[in-house]
């Protein structure tokens, strides 16, 4: 089903923040925070602290990942009576590894308007910025914090072709440059970028064994860009499961990919998907 987006109807925006300098608001965000009827905000001290330096007063609704369900029939109660509503996150783009997914798809299985409005995010300087191929890349934001099942998902992706972004916490970053040195080998180039769009930020660049002799002690929030896999020209060396999702970490849905494996091999697409549905039933 086709939306128009401008058709004045009630509509849901998706609203970025700053990601550290002010500077960085569009024109476009300020004039939709001044005009919505209402906001959803991670942490409504956060966007209180926003708002009061553009001048701007507005209710404010608390939504984060443990009251985002329960705030569903909220925002379709002001929606339904004609408002606008606004959601932000602290900094960033609402969606992007931060609250609003779930919202946002409900008020769109809802029949009403969701506009996106573009702006900051961390992943797209730091990909411009890394000095490695930006086209094809996967977004995956965080990976696990158990180490275990870290290492299980770099597994999955060391074959994957496109440019890798990640986020990282500063708690947590040697034990994933040691994790991805480990699965990843350590010739692989990648870049480190931190504190992006404030005072002191820095990037990193090297292979991951580079970067992790400089023994750096990084600080504030981090963004990842490591390269694919450049060696590999086709998956006849690999085994089936890797191969499909090779195919679904590149962006593909379980399907497309599981269709294009069984074209490639040779082989029927029931045989393929029977094996792939016993190896999800075996994890």
């Amino acid at each position: 089903m086709s939306q128009k987006s401008y058709d004045e109807s009630p509509t849901l925006y998706l609203i970025p923040t700053p990601i550290g300098n002010m500077d960085d608001l569009t024109y476009r965000t300020v004039k939709i925070l001044s005009e919505v009827d209402v906001i959803f905000c991670e942490d409504t001290r956060e966007t209180g602290k926003l708002l009061s330096a553009l001048n701007i007063k507005k209710k404010l609704i608390a939504n984060h990942e443990h009251n985002e369900a329960t705030n569903k029939d909220k925002i379709i109660e002001y929606l339904s009576s004609r408002k606008n509503v606004g959601l932000v996150s602290d900094r960033g783009t609402p969606v992007i590894s931060d609250p609003g997914f779930e919202l946002a798809r409900y008020v769109i299985n809802m029949g009403y308007n969701v506009v996106g409005l573009p702006g900051a995010t961390a992943l797209i300087p730091a990909l411009i910025m890394s000095g490695i191929a930006p086209m094809p890349f996967t977004f995956y934001g965080f990976l696990n914090s158990k180490k275990s099942k870290k290492k299980k998902e770099l597994e999955e992706l060391k074959l994957s072709k496109p440019t890798m972004i990640f986020y990282e916490a500063p708690h947590r970053i040697k034990e994933t440059l040691e994790s991805l040195k480990e699965v990843f080998g350590g010739n692989r180039k990648m870049s480190i970028s931190r504190e992006i769009t404030k005072k002191y930020e820095e990037v990193y660049r090297g292979t991951i064994e580079e970067i992790i002799a400089q023994n750096n002690e990084y600080k504030g929030e981090m963004v990842l860009v490591v390269e694919g896999n450049t060696e590999i020209e086709d998956f006849s060396s690999i085994d089936l499961i890797s191969h499909i999702n090779i195919y679904i970490n590149s962006g593909m849905n379980k399907m497309d990919a599981i269709k294009a494996v069984s074209k490639e091999r040779g082989l029927k697409k029931s045989e393929v998907y029977s094996q792939y549905l016993k190896s999800e039933e075996g994890e």
